[in-house]
């Protein structure tokens, strides 16, 4: 599998872990129910990260009989059940906290230690979020920043982007809900919050779980790799056209290519095996990514119907 940068993923799991451990005091001081979802928020994403590294280590697996095209969606799988523990750890907890401090509603106490952790925590997360955004932009290139994320094939780093994204939110949304209780004196509003922040983390979980559903199950390549086969297979002067081009993520850096290719009458054997040579080496240099090519010689259906037909007449 191609090497997939881990940096974020560390850089994420250690800031996760210090920020759990101080949020997590700062709910036991204040009782904010806020405060609580955003520990187990905090301590769901430490968790992620570690899935996503075992998800990472699983991918390398180099191909065997049993696996012959390789481990390297096993990423996407473990990406998918980040996805899922988000919802239901992050997601579901918040809202049924949410809930049971708007039927048992208390006022939080030393709002001051919330602040403090709060705006820690904003620091590190929003910073962590900024170079997801930095590595995101230095990807897409010129695509646009909202369609590279619901086209992007790098499952770690846009589930990396979305927790982190999601959790600076929540942080924002902590501080708002706590300063209304303080300047109200009416807990409403930390319930209120904790609807809030799991109502985030849901919205976040299910935008990743279906973008990497689509790649899990089979979704195909970045559009250039088919376009640079067109135009590859027109340079070549034995082949005639290119047609039914397949193209399939296999991973991160890992894709599987497929085609039939209609060569000159009159081409030999040799001459055919040495053109789909050629098509290959020039394909894997201009995209590095294509790990397998299968090239078959034949005509398009059309044309062989029409031969049939000329020959039953």
């Amino acid at each position: 599998m191609a090497q997939v940068d881990t940096k974020h993923i560390y850089q994420s799991l250690f800031a996760n872990l210090a920020i759990a451990c101080g949020k997590g005091v700062a709910s036991f001081v204040t009782g904010s129910g806020a405060m609580l979802a955003e520990t187990i928020h905090s301590a769901a994403d430490a968790s992620n990260q570690i899935l996503l590294l075992f998800g990472v280590t699983r991918a390398r697996k180099p191909a065997d009989t049993a696996h012959p095209l390789g481990y390297g969606r096993d990423l996407y799988f473990w990406s998918f059940i980040v996805a899922l523990l988000l919802f239901t750890g992050g997601g579901l907890f918040s809202i049924y906290e949410g809930l049971h401090k708007l039927a048992h509603p208390e006022l939080p106490e030393k709002l001051w230690l919330a602040y403090l952790i709060l705006g820690l925590s904003l620091v590190i997360e929003g910073g962590a979020t900024l170079s997801n955004v930095k590595e995101l932009n230095r990807r897409r290139g010129a695509v646009p920043f909202f369609r590279y994320l619901a086209r992007s094939k790098d499952s770690d780093l846009i589930v990396v982007f979305g927790e982190n994204a999601a959790a600076s939110l929540g942080l924002i949304l902590a501080l708002v809900s706590l300063a209304l209780v303080q300047a109200t004196r009416n807990p409403i509003y930390d319930a209120i919050g904790t609807l809030l922040i799991g109502a985030v983390l849901m919205a976040v979980a299910i935008f990743l779980a279906v973008e990497i559903k689509a790649l899990l199950v089979g979704e195909a390549a970045d559009p250039g790799v088919a376009a640079a086969a067109h135009e590859l297979g027109a340079a070549q002067p034995l082949i005639d056209e290119l047609f039914e081009i397949i193209t399939v993520q296999q991973g991160p850096g890992e894709v599987l290519l497929a085609c039939k290719a209609r060569f000159s009458e009159g081409a030999t054997a040799r001459q055919i095996c040495q053109a789909i040579n050629e098509f290959e080496i020039e394909l894997r240099a201009r995209r590095p990514e294509v790990k397998w090519c299968f090239v078959e010689a034949d005509i398009p259906p059309e044309q062989a119907s029409a031969k049939a037909q000329a020959a039953g007449g």
